[in-house]
């Protein structure tokens, strides 16, 4: 099986828009304020909004399943309160829960949590034990910096992120450490903040000792890591003046990094750099970067070609294309095996 790790509900019904914003609306006039139940969206219409669109390039470029979670712009924890992104992430997990019961060969389901700049992150588990228990997601997002790009949260080590840290081990499911829109406007979202939080996350875990006291715990890393294969040396000479462990002994049992790469050079280096084994195929497509790349006439978000291409041995291929992921993500693997896969 090819098994994308990434993949976002970029193209869901305009009605899920119009309820946000609705919903950001009666922040100021709360006439405005939607339905709570939700937005009202047919089964037909989210049939459509994936046949067209993710389901056709899984086909195109041979992606048996995509774990998929709501749109990661569209979580924006810089708006409103608690009550705001707790209303907003049952709304988004439901569909992403709908999307995954309509296709469920093709689809899995991940999910957002209710964060909050300056509120404590264990509120947060109500809607995660809901989005796994009852949603059947086999993955959560989980943004470093929910304020937005002004870095105002505690590092991922620090103490107030362990209730997330042993509900995530309790219910053995990994998180993808994912930020979301930039209010910033010195950091594009994508661009920039999205990888510098990649890198962040990564520096902030090789200075703690949080896998000491989470030795089960599972984070991914998105986009390639940032810039940290890129920069292997640095991260490697830091630990050594931090006096910890190699990086690779510390963290990569725990910390993987997935394909969301865009170029053949840039996932040979990942491949190089990071071992087989702590890393995720994922595509990410129809999210940042959706352009053809006009020196190879195919997508930018068509890493399976990368991949491909890099030279890797076939058991460490398949490693990275399925055996990680089932590995990693335990309630995919049963998912899967439950279907005869």
């Amino acid at each position: 099986m090819i098994i994308d790790v990434h993949g976002h509900y970029t193209t869901a019904p305009a009605a899920l828009g119009r309820w946000r914003d609705a919903q950001t609306a009666a922040l100021v006039d709360p006439a405005q304020a939607p339905d709570p139940a939700g937005p009202r969206i047919g089964d037909d219409e989210i049939r459509e909004s994936i046949e067209t669109n993710q389901l056709r390039q899984m086909d195109e470029r041979g992606i048996d399943l995509t774990v998929f979670s709501p749109r990661a712009s569209f979580m924006a924890h810089h708006i409103g309160d608690f009550e705001t992104s707790s209303a907003w992430a049952r709304v988004c997990n439901d569909l992403c829960h709908r999307v995954a019961a309509l296709f469920p060969e093709r689809f899995a389901p991940g999910a957002m949590l209710p964060q909050s700049p300056g509120v404590d992150p264990a509120t947060v588990i109500p809607e995660l034990e809901r989005a796994v228990n009852d949603l059947g997601a086999v993955a959560v997002n989980v943004n470093p910096d929910p304020s937005g790009g002004h870095w105002t949260a505690p590092p991922l080590t620090d103490r107030s992120w362990y209730p997330v840290w042993e509900k995530l081990v309790e219910l053995d499911v990994p998180a993808m450490v994912h930020v979301s829109t930039s209010c910033n406007p010195a950091f594009h979202t994508t661009g920039s903040h999205y990888l510098n939080a990649d890198t962040t996350a990564f520096m902030q875990l090789l200075q703690g000792n949080l896998f000491a006291d989470f030795p089960d715990l599972r984070l991914v890393i998105p986009h390639g890591g940032g810039g940290v294969p890129y920069h292997w040396g640095r991260f490697r000479g830091l630990a050594q003046a931090l006096g910890k462990p190699e990086p690779e002994e510390a963290l990569l049992g725990n910390v993987l990094f997935d394909t969301c790469v865009y170029h053949q050079p840039g996932i040979d280096l990942l491949l190089e750099v990071i071992p087989h084994e702590a890393v995720l195929f994922a595509s990410e497509m129809i999210g940042a970067v959706r352009g053809v790349d006009p020196r190879t006439g195919h997508h930018f978000d068509d890493t399976r070609r990368y991949v491909e291409n890099a030279g890797l041995p076939d058991e460490a291929l398949r490693a990275v294309e399925e055996r990680n992921a089932r590995r990693v993500y335990p309630r995919l693997d049963a998912l899967l095996t439950a279907q005869g896969r």
